[in-house]
């Protein structure tokens, strides 16, 4: 038994120590190399479903689906009047492309971070922090509904798809991101 042991700590010691590890899973992506790379991946996306990446509608979605589940009737909602919503949310969550694309980039990240050695459980420091968190995450999920999409779909595809909506998408979230920033240091930390 010890031996098994022993084999894996050397196995896990030789692959920390490998140069390709540490190029390609520990070390950060460079911003060209990440800008290229989701570049990619909007073209894949736009070609295979012809949508541009949207990551929050989905959400919408999930949500909708979590009221069917439990003997609700999102029929009647604006959002999912549409027929084409219809059909989406008829067709179930596995279904939609959105959905495995969302679990793609949530499974996609937790495996980054573990291969990495980044996860790290924190002591929450305090109740503003908690509150701070809430706050500000259900400021990202309204703001994200109200402008029709999150940095992805409304920013980054909103600019691949050559609208101007993106761009302006792109002033307002750097100066929420100010305002949000200096709101964070006064009140929370």
């Amino acid at each position: 038994m010890e031996n098994k042991v022993e084999n894996k700590v050397k196995f896990f010691d030789r692959v920390k120590k490998n140069e390709y590890y540490k190029k390609w899973i520990k070390s950060p992506l460079t911003y060209v190399a990440a800008a290229v790379l989701l570049a990619i991946f909007q073209i894949i996306t736009l070609a295979a479903t012809g949508n541009p990446w949207g990551v929050s509608g989905v959400f919408a979605y999930w949500g909708a689906w979590l009221v069917e589940l439990f003997g609700g009737s999102v029929d009647k909602w604006y959002y999912f009047a549409s027929p084409g919503a219809q059909s989406t949310l008829d067709a179930g969550f596995l279904a939609h492309a959105g959905t495995w694309r969302n679990l793609g980039i949530i499974f996609g990240a937790l495996a980054a971070t573990l291969l990495a050695s980044g996860f790290k459980i924190k002591k929450i420091k305090s109740k503003k922090q908690i509150v701070a968190a809430i706050l500000g995450g259900l400021a990202m999920g309204y703001g994200a509904r109200i402008a029709a999409g999150c940095n992805i779909g409304a920013l980054f595809s909103g600019i691949a798809s050559l609208s101007v909506s993106g761009w302006v998408f792109a002033v307002a979230m750097f100066a929420g991101a100010v305002v949000g920033s200096k709101l964070l240091v006064k009140f929370f930390m």
